[in-house]
């Protein structure tokens, strides 16, 4: 494991169990608390990014002189629709009649932030496709719980998996909530890895 200061600015699990995987446990865990409202017209990959690189800078660096900072935010697109994150059944009976039979893309923004100031970011974006939902099926599910607080409504590393007929694209990883290869390797651009070995 990389014990080296390393901020993960979410309060997401799997976000810190997708660190874990690849060795890196962060120092602190300080979600940003900033305001995640989509802007009029604004584009699913754009949300992402954005939300991704504000929660990033919402860490003070002059509290962290020494800390690597890493954001994230995960968005579900139906074409140019953004689909909220579920709140309620109500939320999650939407997602799932737009998901059911159809596929979409989930648009992950990362930002990783040096302890210099640097700021590199990108989006990494999988294309999924469900099988048509069933009646019984979309209830059962939202009746798990398992889709609430989650970016259109479900949880693909629980038992919305099965509803999964194909995933193209980056990666499964980034599906669940960080792109493992596209974090490693910005990481790596801004020499955290240099720090956490020295």
């Amino acid at each position: 494991m990389t014990y080296a200061p390393l901020i993960l600015a979410s309060a997401s699990p799997r976000r810190l169990d997708l660190l874990n995987r690849i060795g890196i446990v962060p120092s602190y865990v300080l979600p940003s608390d900033i305001d995640e409202t989509p802007r009029k017209g604004e584009l699913p990959r754009h949300l992402a990014l954005r939300l991704a690189q504000e929660k990033a800078l919402a860490i003070p660096i002059e509290s962290y002189p020494e800390h690597f900072v890493v954001a994230a935010d995960s968005v579900v697109g139906v074409g140019r629709r953004i689909l909220p994150k579920s709140e309620n059944n109500s939320d999650e009976a939407y997602c799932l009649d737009l998901l059911s039979g159809r596929s979409h893309r989930v648009y992950t923004g990362m930002a990783v932030r040096s302890p210099r100031g640097d700021l590199v970011s990108r989006v990494a974006e999988t294309r999924v496709t469900f099988k048509r939902l069933t009646a019984a099926e979309k209830a059962a599910y939202i009746a798990s719980g398992e889709g609430i607080g989650k970016a259109g409504g479900y949880a693909i590393q629980g038992m919305a998996e099965t509803f999964v007929t194909a995933i193209n694209g980056s990666s499964f990883s980034c599906v669940v909530g960080l792109s493992l290869y596209d974090i490693r390797a910005m990481l790596a651009g801004v020499g955290f890895y240099n720090t956490a070995e020295s």
